[in-house]
């Protein structure tokens, strides 16, 4: 046997050990808390984002172009073997995937099994409808007054007037002014990206992704700009290696909050309003009637510029899509995997209780 191929049936023989210590970290995340996210994550975000940063263009992006283009003609090459010799092209299949999923692991997914928000910043996690009542009013009051800021009139929308790098830069300083309260989100610095993937990310629904490999917020540079804002908080909380999308989506919250730019406290207010709409609908229609009654016709008009949006990028395949990555998120320690609205709202009830 050469050594070659014993070497590729050392890294697929690792693939056990590999899981089996992904279940013993799952089941503490203490640990992963101590010696991972707050221990050696750090030093392979600074490291990956140094390395990556400068790249105007998405490196990860034309990564996973050219692994798409090599796997396709690989197994183009391979197809005959597949049928002659199964063994050896199921070896360099079994050989790729557990390298993948230890890098994987190695550069961010660890991050999946870590402490859970709450307990990092010590909020409930449950709350009662009053609770969300209280919170959901004093949202609109704060949205209302934003909103008003920024236009002059309660029945105009608002239009981001920033460049996407200027979007980006400035999410950035929402971090820095976070940071002075919450030590812990400290941000290793710019890398956030147009992705080259869009269009397709909009087909299937998604408003960006974290590249794990080269950490870098990719971001959908067809949204509306609106809601490019958040969006870009929020993949921005994912470099800092919080995995979960809820929790990413509360740290984008408070990000946008703390940010002295106007648009950027409008834009996480709004964000913030929509979850807690959504909750209240499910819970009490007729205050939630009541409430969107309140709420500045201009602000519904933005809420409905994004629903057009994503309305009109409906197509079949989108559910699919979405449902993988959902089966995906909850096989990652994410239960309630894409829908985990309720958690959202706990966050910000809890956090906004005492504002």
């Amino acid at each position: 046997m050469s050594v070659i191929k014993k070497l590729k049936y050392l890294i697929i023989l690792s693939l056990l050990p590999q899981y089996l210590g992904i279940l013993f970290l799952k089941n503490n995340p203490g640990l992963v808390e101590q010696y991972y996210s707050t221990g050696l994550y750090p030093v392979i975000s600074k490291l990956l984002n140094t390395s990556f940063k400068w790249s105007p263009v998405s490196f990860g992006d034309l990564l996973y172009i050219a692994a798409i283009i090599y796997m396709s003609k690989w197994v183009v090459t391979n197809w005959k073997r597949l049928r002659t010799q199964p063994r050896v092209w199921g070896l360099d299949v079994l050989t790729l995937v557990s390298i993948v999923y230890f890098l994987f692991h190695l550069c961010w997914g660890l991050n999946y099994y870590r402490e859970s928000l709450h307990v990092t910043l010590s909020l409930k996690p449950t709350y009662t409808t009053e609770e969300l009542k209280i919170i959901t009013s004093k949202l609109v009051l704060k949205t209302n007054s934003l909103h008003l800021s920024i236009t002059n009139d309660s029945l105009q929308k608002i239009d981001t007037p920033y460049s996407f790098n200027k979007m980006a830069a400035l999410s950035q300083q929402g971090y820095k002014q976070l940071e002075t309260v919450y030590p812990i989100f400290g941000h290793p610095g710019q890398n956030t990206k147009k992705s080259l993937f869009s269009t397709p990310l909009t087909y299937m629904g998604f408003g960006g992704y974290l590249n794990p490999f080269t950490l870098e917020a990719q971001v959908n540079s067809v949204i509306p700009k609106s809601s490019m804002l958040t969006t870009i908080a929020h993949e921005q909380a994912h470099q800092l290696g919080y995995a979960a999308e809820n929790e990413a989506n509360f740290i984008g919250f408070l990000a946008c909050i703390h940010n002295k730019d106007l648009f950027y406290q409008y834009a996480g207010y709004a964000f913030a309003l929509r979850y807690c709409l959504q909750e209240m609908s499910r819970r009490d229609i007729d205050f939630y009637k009541n409430t969107v009654k309140s709420i500045h016709p201009g602000i519904l008009k933005n809420f409905q510029e994004t629903s057009e949006f994503w309305k009109a990028y409906n197509n079949p395949l989108e559910p699919l899509i979405k449902n993988f990555y959902n089966n995906f998120l909850k096989a990652n320690n994410q239960e309630k995997g894409i829908e985990s609205y309720s958690y959202v709202v706990a966050l910000l009830v809890d956090y906004l209780h005492n504002k």
